[in-house]
């Protein structure tokens, strides 16, 4: 059994054949999808995702390219939203420094609030970070709910702050790309930490490289973790599906 982490379910790349999608990964032996709320928007698609099919779950957030809009009005909604039985993170949030298509100080208070709203709901909050580790392990210690770091691919100062926290690490197909040189980071994260995700429809892993991603091909990531750890796929797959579970709640 094996859980998708992280997927944009509700992105209009798949919907011409979304239950065709979901048929593979249940075929594929993935049993949840965690259905990621970038937006507002995103997020309300992902709550009717997680109340319309089974096996799904949703999660609700601002991106920090969306960040520049961040509002009381957005505050309230992403309140709400986390008081739903569906809802069982929120996120994605986090700090993009790569893009910049939000100016930074605002990123850093939409991800300063969004902390705190976690916290208040009392739900684990899935964290993107880009090219901003300074900031992003100077203000995770200051999150007061479990943190979710997603598709990671940061450096060693935000490794660091993550293991100080005791962070989950979300790996991606990522890990599975010829230029991908950490495996250390795959090798030292504790057994009760990792996570396995697909971002899809982005960062197909090899061998699906260069096509649209879907929650099957997690198994490839699980694959390519189990490699680098040298352990079975059976034992990753069942550590990352208890450890979704821990953070995520029982409905997984």
């Amino acid at each position: 059994m094996l859980v998708d982490a992280h997927c944009h379910l509700g992105d209009p790349a798949f919907d011409p054949d979304r239950d065709a999608v979901l048929a593979r990964a249940r075929a594929a032996g993935v049993t949840h999808v965690v259905v990621i709320g970038a937006t507002l928007a995103e997020s309300d698609r992902a709550v009717t995702l997680a109340r319309t099919r089974p096996g799904l779950s949703a999660t609700a957030g601002v991106h920090p390219h969306e960040a520049r809009g961040w509002s009381p009005e957005a505050a309230a909604r992403l309140r709400d939203l986390l008081a739903l039985p569906e809802v069982v993170a929120l996120g994605e949030t986090g700090l993009d420094y790569h893009y910049d298509h939000s100016p930074r100080e605002d990123q850093r208070r939409a991800f300063e609030a969004q902390l705190g709203l976690a916290a208040e709901a009392g739900k684990p909050v899935v964290v993107h970070a880009r090219a901003a580790d300074d900031d992003m392990a100077a203000m995770l210690g200051a999150a007061g709910s479990a943190v979710v770091l997603h598709s990671f691919s940061s450096g060693a100062k935000v490794f660091a702050a993550g293991m100080r926290i005791a962070a989950y690490f979300s790996f991606s197909g990522m890990i599975t790309f010829k230029n991908w040189t950490m495996n250390d980071c795959l090798t030292t994260c504790p057994p009760d930490r990792l996570i396995v995700e697909t971002d899809a429809p982005y960062l197909a892993p090899v061998p699906h490289r260069g096509k649209r991603n879907e929650p099957a091909f997690v198994r490839a990531v699980a694959e390519a973790l189990a490699r680098a750890r040298g352990e079975t796929l059976e034992t990753i797959a069942q550590r990352t599906t208890e450890n979704a579970r821990r953070v995520f709640g029982a409905r997984l």
